[in-house]
């Protein structure tokens, strides 16, 4: 009996795909779900004449690989991964490899690849981009955990992921235990960063400028032939352009309430906890949970009063300097998830290698574009850049662009129209160019009201002093720490 390659748990729209992407480049594949109808189904549907095999147990997919195993899980985060994890061991020999290919948040992956090492066996969680068509036709994979098991994995994954123009695939290893979920965590914060900063783009067209949806097509088809050519740029493109079946367009008839799976909020917490202000991609989140009170916003919209958006200028201008704050908002939101990749490195003792990140996503995923060759190519120059602004680059496209995208947020804000993308990412960079910021009066404020000390620009840093303001209070200070 011919042995499978490489197992595969879970046979949804991602699973199958995978599936039948590995096949395609040479691979057998043998599959196994908890409902084995699907088993069956998929057997003699689309998987019909090629090098599948279908099992209908866990003892059955086990026997049916080579060694060292290799069984990749396409199951819905949290608890079914840990059940799978269990339900596998017992069969597993030393040196076998689960990998994990869900969105699973990287605490759970730092967790279970601890637990997996235990047993004697290998542990991957990764990060997979591209929805169902880049699973089908090459995703961007982001595999970290047991080092060891890379060798074993790599020659599978970096055949059926996306290519880049030289060949390069969109995978490499990123790091231990974590690394692969968390860096696919940032890659889907600033996926939610880049769609609000779009939306944000719409929105001013649409209220602000009166543009058609067929205009606005017009406009994001010309956006992507240049710097801003990427994935989300051009299924805009393509949406705006769509036409509902009385040829009026879909996009008007959405109900404008989003959702949201976790992930953007997970790096918002992150970064929290690292300490790193990811602006930008907190605004997007906290956008789509505003989004989401409808009914409230119904009714407050016939109490609550604003200027009624007036355009009086050049429009072509405008659009313009709305194309420049886009570029130039783009490059914060990257700068911000950038530097928290730094911080949790650090925290987590991961040693990413950040070009290689930007090839990663260059193709397969849904942030990729034109862009991430130049976030490459700044880490390539200096692998030790503290921030995207500081690349001379990068420096010099957001000095460009940079009276644009104030004229931009001046003219929603005069209008009432909400960016809080676009101004948040301005105002990021405003304060990190900054020599000088009001924290001196804020940490004035946390002596007087709780003895929180502070240093002073007229002695060493590291000293702290306590002031009794009010002569009422006495010598003694909080101790210090650091959030």
């Amino acid at each position: 009996m011919t042995k499978a390659d490489i197992g595969l748990i879970g046979l949804a729209v991602m699973g199958e795909n995978l599936v039948m992407n590995m096949e395609s480049k040479g691979f057998t594949v043998a599959v196994f779900n908890r409902t084995t109808e699907k088993v069956t189904k998929f057997i003699e549907g689309r998987a019909k004449g090629k090098n599948i095999i279908g099992t209908y147990s866990i003892e059955e997919l086990v026997a049916s690989l080579k060694k060292p195993r290799k069984i990749m899980l396409m199951v819905k985060a949290g608890k079914p991964v840990d059940d799978f994890i269990e339900l596998l061991i017992p069969h597993l020999e030393e040196g076998d490899i689960i990998i994990d290919g869900g969105n699973s948040h990287f605490p759970d992956t730092i967790r279970r690849t601890k637990y997996v090492e235990e047993k004697g066996l290998l542990y991957i969680g990764t990060g997979v981009s591209g929805g169902e068509e880049g699973a089908l036709k090459g995703p961007s994979l982001m595999p970290g955990g047991s080092p060891d098991a890379w060798p074993h994995v790599k020659p599978i994954f970096q055949a059926i992921s996306a290519k880049v123009e030289d060949g390069s695939p969109c995978c490499d290893w990123v790091g231990e235990d974590g690394a692969g979920h968390f860096v696919k965590m940032v890659h889907n914060g600033i996926e939610y960063g880049d769609m609000q900063l779009i939306c944000e783009a719409y929105h001013l067209m649409k209220d602000l400028l009166g543009m058609s949806a067929d205009e606005m097509h017009e406009v994001f088809k010309e956006w992507n032939e240049g710097e801003l050519d990427s994935y989300l740029i051009e299924i805009t493109r393509d949406i705006l352009a769509y036409k509902d079946t009385d040829g009026e367009p879909l996009v008007d008839k959405i109900l404008d309430k989003a959702g949201q799976k976790g992930t953007g909020k997970w790096t918002a917490i992150a970064a929290l906890d690292e300490g790193v202000p990811l602006t930008l991609i907190g605004e997007a989140v906290f956008s789509r949970c505003l989004s989401a009170l409808k009914d409230e916003r119904i009714a407050a919209s016939k109490v609550l009063n604003g200027p009624e958006p007036k355009f009086e200028g050049d429009k072509k201008a405008f659009i313009e300097d709305l194309k420049n704050a886009l570029y130039a908002a783009k490059i914060v939101s990257y700068a911000q998830g950038y530097t928290l990749l730094r911080a949790a490195a650090q925290t987590y003792g991961w040693n990413l290698n950040y070009g290689g990140i930007a090839l990663m996503w260059r193709g397969g995923c849904i942030i990729r574009s034109v862009f991430l060759g130049k976030i490459k190519e700044a880490f390539d120059k200096n692998p030790e850049l503290t921030n995207l602004l500081l690349d001379p680059f990068f420096k010099e496209k957001i000095e460009n662009a940079q009276a644009g995208w104030r004229r931009v947020t001046s003219a929603a804000l005069m209008n009432g129209i909400p960016v809080p993308a676009f101004t948040s990412a301005l105002c990021y960079y405003d304060g990190y160019r900054s020599e000088w910021l009001p924290a001196n009066l804020l940490q004035a404020q946390r002596d007087y009201f709780g003895a929180h000390t502070y240093e002073r620009i007229d002695r060493p840093r590291g000293e702290f002093f306590h002031t009794n303001w009010t002569g009422e209070g006495g010598a003694t200070s909080a101790t210090t720490y650091e959030v």
